[in-house]
């Protein structure tokens, strides 16, 4: 048994998470290059290892001839003669090959492409593992700043985080311990490249998952979500189960769940409304915390127009239209929102009153009195 040959093997399979099949391999393919590099060719060699106690034998197949021209393919029978005396001309002998007998050169190459297979292993073991966290949250630690962009440990490897990824107003002092979401994960000759994200809607998802149980479940979905990173996101859920009210479950007692999450994006304020098929009563509920009087939705059209009342016009259309803005992207729908002043004045009140349907719409603000909300184009 090749005792340090296996321990060294089985020290490797633990440390670097790399099969001791696939070491093997690689020294299969060292010996096969020392032999190439010793003799001019290996195409008549074959390499023997026992996976269980890492003896290996490297054989040579010759050709039993009378006069020997090329030593690398060729045995005199006088000598297969001495190795078993059963051989005959054109036979095949196996000659085994010592391994000491290798040069200096040859044994240096065959050590090089061992090491080589162990660091492709290491990359593709690295790959694999973060590729498999791929639009998930990972806890990392601030390492530097690369110029505008931020280098963050997430364990084995550094996730970049780059400027257009980051939440504007946030700073990280090194050593810091902060939840990103991992965009995409490339294979590079030096190892796995990983982008991290700060302001992907999909971060307050997966915190809401890990932090609400009822999420992680499946009793209650997040629909749909819209989010301004670092300033405000609407999350619209539902739940499967009539028992479990869906926006109680994600806020948690006295707020718990949600201030966790708020504390994790550093203030960000999260609105959590009802999901509802109906588009009218989504919008509605989008629009939160403003009050509605009436919503007429074209669900064919993706429009809606939304009357709220003079003192609620403001609240409805947020700061620099941002409620309007998030409600649009939540819902879909291109939302018109005006004052109830403004629709009786236009004579849009009586047209509401006559229609049966509801709808919702959102824009941007194009005058004190009129709001445009349109959906952000994925």
């Amino acid at each position: 048994m090749n005792t340090e040959l296996l321990e060294a093997l089985n020290i490797l399979e633990k440390e670097k998470n790399i099969s001791k099949d696939t070491l093997l391999e690689a020294i299969e393919q060292s010996l096969l290059q020392a032999c190439k590099n010793h003799f001019g060719k290996a195409d008549n060699i074959i390499v023997n290892i026992n996976p269980e106690t890492c003896d290996f034998k490297v054989l040579s197949q010759r050709e039993v001839v009378d006069t020997v021209e090329d030593p690398a393919t060729q045995i005199s029978l006088a000598d297969a003669k001495m190795l078993d005396g059963k051989f005959d001309l054109g036979d095949i002998v196996n000659v085994e090959v010592k391994s000491k007998e290798f040069g200096r050169i040859a044994a240096g190459n065959a050590k090089n492409v061992i090491l080589q297979k162990i660091r492709e292993e290491e990359r593709k073991v690295l790959y694999n593992e973060y590729f498999g966290k791929e639009r998930e949250v990972v806890t990392g630690i601030v390492q530097r700043y690369l110029g505008r962009n931020i280098s963050i440990n997430l364990g084995k490897v550094d996730g970049i985080l780059n400027e257009n990824e980051q939440v504007k107003g946030e700073v990280f002092r090194p050593t810091e311990r902060v939840k990103v979401y991992v965009l995409e994960v490339k294979d590079t000759p030096k190892g796995p490249k990983v982008l991290v994200s700060r302001t992907h809607p999909e971060l307050v998802k997966r915190l809401f998952e890990s932090e609400v149980t009822e999420v992680k479940d499946g009793i209650v979905e997040i629909k749909s979500i819209a989010r301004e990173a670092g300033s405000r996101t609407k999350i619209a859920v539902w739940s499967n189960d009539p028992d479990v009210d869906p926006v109680g479950a994600c806020v948690g007692m006295n707020g718990a769940r949600v201030n966790t999450i708020v504390n994790e994006l550093r203030g960000e304020k999260i609105d959590i409304i009802n999901w509802d098929e109906n588009p009218a009563l989504l919008i509605e509920n989008a629009l939160s915390p403003a009050k509605v009087i009436s919503v007429m939705a074209d669900p064919d059209e993706k429009t809606a127009r939304v009357i709220v009342p003079d003192y609620q016009l403001s609240l409805a259309i947020g700061k620099e239209g941002q409620n309007a803005r998030l409600a649009a992207r939540l819902t879909g729908f291109k939302i018109d929102i005006k004052s109830e002043t403004q629709a009786r004045e236009e004579g849009d009140f009586d047209y509401y009153d006559e229609e049966e349907e509801e709808g919702y719409t959102q824009g941007e603000v194009d005058e004190e009195t009129d709001v445009y909300a349109e959906p952000e184009e994925e």
